[in-house]
């Protein structure tokens, strides 16, 4: 059994209207060194695969197909394996 944490963010090159606001208030809250912040989802994924290699394979479909939208966002996949 596998654990894995998939962090979606938008690319660099996308605007992220919801970071720019949170960056706002940031800076309104007195927080004058706060240069930049991107706002992304966090996923956690329990999977029973046979060994880590087809765990990682199998996320990346997942993500690719269904989590992350490649055109516009990056992911990265953590994974670990966890006792049952």
């Amino acid at each position: 059994m596998y654990k894995a944490i998939v962090t979606i963010n938008f690319k660099k090159s996308i605007l992220d209207p919801q970071g720019s606001t949170v960056l706002k208030a940031l800076k309104s809250l007195g927080y004058k060194d706060v240069e930049d912040v991107r706002v992304g989802k966090h996923m956690e994924i329990l999977i029973d695969s046979p060994n880590l290699e087809t765990a990682l394979e199998q996320l990346k479909e997942m993500c690719a197909k269904l989590l992350a939208n490649p055109v516009i966002e990056d992911y990265q996949v953590d994974v670990a394996e966890v006792k049952s």
